[in-house]
């Protein structure tokens, strides 16, 4: 299935810096951003499993940076970081998409839990509407085929 890539957004050197060693040291592909304006040149649709990103920088927020990655792809996964936490803030996140709000100073080893809930409720997401797709398909086949059946059937007796 291949590396999961994250890109990691924050215009705090130090703490960037950190996210993408610790990121890697967990196995995954972690690509650095230092702006909001960084990662949109960076992010690319169905490049990037996950995003995390700070909600607090100059120019474009995190939030600004939530709507455009949903806007580029829905199926990615966004976790918007803060020091500043409100309630305001984490409600618009998830309403915007966001997949985990996460109040700074936070533990990497519970970092690397969302991570893995995250991308194993994408698998599942993904499995479910591939059952669905076959579902439908049986479903529409099925009376085809007894249709079908028929028909030959038919055809066979007077043959």
């Amino acid at each position: 299935m291949g590396t999961t890539k994250i890109l990691v957004v924050d215009d705090d050197e130090l703490l960037r810096e950190f996210l993408v060693d610790a990121l890697s040291n967990m196995g995954y592909e972690a690509i650095a951003a230092d702006s909001g304006g960084d990662a949109m040149r960076k992010f690319t649709p169905h490049t990037f499993d996950l995003v995390i990103s700070d909600l607090v920088m100059p120019e474009i927020s995190g939030l600004d940076l939530l709507e455009y990655v949903m806007s580029q792809d829905q199926n990615a996964l966004f976790f918007l970081v803060t020091g500043y936490p409100t309630s305001e803030t984490a409600v618009q996140a998830i309403q915007n998409g966001a997949y985990d709000y996460i109040v700074k100073p936070f533990n990497v080893d519970d970092l690397k839990i969302k991570i893995e809930r995250a991308l194993d409720t994408r698998r599942i997401k993904n499995h479910l509407k591939k059952a669905n797709g076959l579902l439908w398909a049986l479903i529409i086949s099925v009376p085809i085929w007894i249709i079908l059946g028929i028909v030959f059937g038919l055809v066979w007796r007077k043959g």
